[in-house]
């Protein structure tokens, strides 16, 4: 007797010897469309939606957690790090900025060498191995760090950390294959989230556990160790939060690079069907439909975080009359917190229904106009509290910086224009490994070349000239490139969601 089909139209195929062991939906659910025709019994549904599948929280969360180790063996070292080097090379006080300048550009530059490297090999061999072994890589490195005794042994460590910079990369990567066009800001606004609380953390950690035999005489007091290796102590706290993060990452972060199955089943043997097609060169990926733009966009974007980042110490630190705020370190202790609290706020809490609402195009857009706005509030809060007004400065500042603040969201719609942009799931890994190439090349050079710069306008205000609002003025040009620029932006989501479409047919 005959079956008669389903009432909603579903064509069922027929399981016979050859059919592997099947569910009734995607097991995996992947973009690859042959991937999922080998895991499902039933035909996709035309109405089924392939960005509807929900954002595993588990994976992304342990994703976020081994995301911790960068930004915190990164910043942590910076608290201590000008004394480390002053006493390690038996420095003058006035020399010691320039070697720690210089151990943190190598360690950029390393990065930047080695990036496309490990975007490479996640995409071939796949994610959870370049994450696991780039994290042992970067605990070894940031643990003997602390115990180095020579200028030239704190550069070589750092830099070997520089050489492990698959992790960042790699999640990015796994991150992005894990949402879908909308579930991808709530999953990367918690991965920027983590970001910042790496980044307040590390400093933490440094600044409380260096030299502790002095710090803390009662405990480690009579410790040689500690008496010998005065830096060791916030390296082995780094150092074990690496190992959790590479416990957790060998025994529960999940593969997300899907290999294609063979007729036999398994995932490198050979196909009777039509051949794959070769994966794309790095000069092809380049000239994909707006993957050179993206790319644009991504760096422009952080030289302007990495200078806004490089000169602010020096401006509230630098006297009134000469263009600064002359803050106190309290004060500006204060108002860094303020910073990495509304930068948090905006981004975990404002960024996704915005993004939702306006879309990725629709919120760099935004940023962009306000980071011109944004910039030139500087110079005029100099100029109030020049004419003596502290109380309308003191009102208006911290507003101003609180909202402000607002144009890191631009950090992570970024992030989302260069995985809607990648042409296919097999080089996402290698277009972020170019994306944070270039970043590592930009973080190497403008922290110097941005505070030389605000050095120069602070010189120029003495002989009163520009009233040292030049490099505010650069700021704003720059910014405003930025404006003009997003006006020819493409429509970021709209190319997600025709990728996950045709993959998913």
């Amino acid at each position: 007797m005959s079956e008669s089909p389903p009432a909603n139209g579903t064509q069922i195929r027929q399981a016979d010897e050859n059919t592997p062991l099947l569910a009734a939906g995607d097991v995996t659910p992947t973009a690859d469309p042959e991937i999922s025709e080998a895991t499902t019994l039933n035909e996709q549904s035309p109405s089924d939606d392939p960005a509807d599948k929900p954002l595993p929280m588990g994976q992304i969360i342990l994703l976020c957690y081994a995301r911790f180790i960068e930004p915190i063996a990164f910043f942590g070292i910076f608290p201590y790090i000008n004394q480390m080097a002053e006493e390690n090379g038996n420095l003058p006080k006035t020399d010691a900025g320039f070697y720690s300048g210089l151990i943190e550009s190598l360690f950029s530059l390393t990065q930047m060498c080695v990036m496309m490297s490990w975007g490479k090999a996640a995409d071939r061999v796949g994610r959870k191995p370049i994450l696991v072994f780039s994290l042992v890589g970067v605990t070894f490195a940031t643990v003997i760090f602390g115990m180095a005794k020579t200028i030239w042994q704190m550069i070589l460590f750092r830099c070997i950390a520089g050489v492990f910079a698959g992790t960042i990369v790699t999640i990015r990567t796994m991150i992005a294959e894990h949402s879908t066009s909308k579930t991808q800001a709530r999953a990367f606004s918690l991965f920027a989230f983590t970001g910042n609380i790496g980044i307040a953390l590390g400093p933490l950690i440094g600044g409380t556990l260096a030299n502790p035999a002095r710090l803390y005489p009662k405990l480690f007091g009579d410790v040689q160790f500690f008496l010998d290796y005065p830096f060791a102590l916030p390296s082995f706290a780094i150092g074990f939060i690496g190992l959790t993060s590479v416990f957790t990452s060998a025994f529960f972060v999940e593969e997300t690079l899907k290999k294609k199955p063979s007729a036999n089943g398994s995932a490198n043997g050979t196909e009777s069907g039509p051949p794959k097609p070769a994966p794309l060169s790095t000069m092809e990926l380049l000239k994909s439909p707006g993957v050179g733009l993206a790319l644009y966009v991504y760096g422009h974007v952080f030289l302007l975080a990495f200078a806004y980042t490089a000169i602010v110490p020096l401006f509230w630190y630098t006297p009134v009359l000469l263009g600064g705020f002359e803050l106190t370190s309290l004060q500006m202790s204060l108002l860094m917190g303020l910073n990495g609290l509304a930068q948090s706020i905006w981004i975990l809490l404002v960024f996704p229904p915005l993004q939702h609402r306006i879309g990725t195009t629709g919120v760099l857009r935004v940023c962009a106009l306000a980071y011109p706005i944004f910039f030139a509030a500087n110079p005029l809060f100099n100029a109030i509290r020049r004419g003596g007004n502290d109380t309308l400065f003191w009102a208006l500042a911290p507003a101003t910086l609180a909202v402000g603040c607002g144009i890191s969201m631009s950090f992570t719609a970024v992030q989302l224009a260069i995985n809607d942009v990648a042409p296919t799931p097999q080089v996402l890994g290698t277009l972020n490994a170019l994306s944070m190439t270039m970043v590592s090349g930009i973080r190497a050079f403008s922290p110097v070349l941005f505070a030389s710069l605000f050095a120069l306008g602070a010189r120029w205000a003495e002989k009163q000239w520009l009233g040292g609002y030049a490099i505010w003025a650069l700021m704003v040009v720059i910014a405003a490139g930025f404006t003009v620029v997003s006006r020819y932006l493409p429509d970021y989501d709209a190319m997600k969601r025709e990728r996950e479409r045709l993959h998913a047919e």
